[in-house]
C-alpha cells in the first residue's frame, strides 16, 4: 500500500470512490488519494483483467475513471491529472 508522507496539510477531502468514503488532502492527484486509500486497481480491461496506474503523467491512460462534481456532468478522466475535490464521486471499473 502507499502512504502520504508526513507533513504539514490542510483539512482532509471527504470523497466517494464506488460509494466508499475516501480521505484525500487538498491539492492531491486523485491517482495518489486512491492509492492511499488501498484502491489500486482503476478499472477492468475486455477480458475483466485489473488494471492500475502505469506512468502517473496521463500519457498510458491505465487510470481512467468516471468523475462527478457537484455542478458538473460526469466524465471519463484521468485520475492522475485531476485534483481532488469536495464532494466527487469517483466510479472505477
Amino acid at each position: 500500500m502507499s502512504r502520504r508522507v508526513a507533513s504539514q496539510h490542510p483539512g482532509p477531502i471527504l470523497i466517494l470512490v464506488d460509494g466508499a468514503e475516501v480521505i484525500a488532502l487538498p491539492g492531491e492527484m486523485l491517482a495518489s488519494a486512491l492509492l492511499a486509500a488501498d484502491k489500486p486497481v482503476f478499472r477492468n480491461d475486455l477480458e475483466g483483467k485489473a488494471r492500475g496506474m502505469f506512468c502517473n503523467m496521463g500519457t498510458c491512460g491505465e487510470c481512467f475513471v468516471t468523475v462527478e462534481v457537484p455542478g458538473r456532468p460526469a466524465r471519463r478522466l484521468r485520475a492522475c491529472l485531476i485534483p481532488v475535490e469536495p464532494g466527487m464521486k469517483v466510479q472505477r471499473g
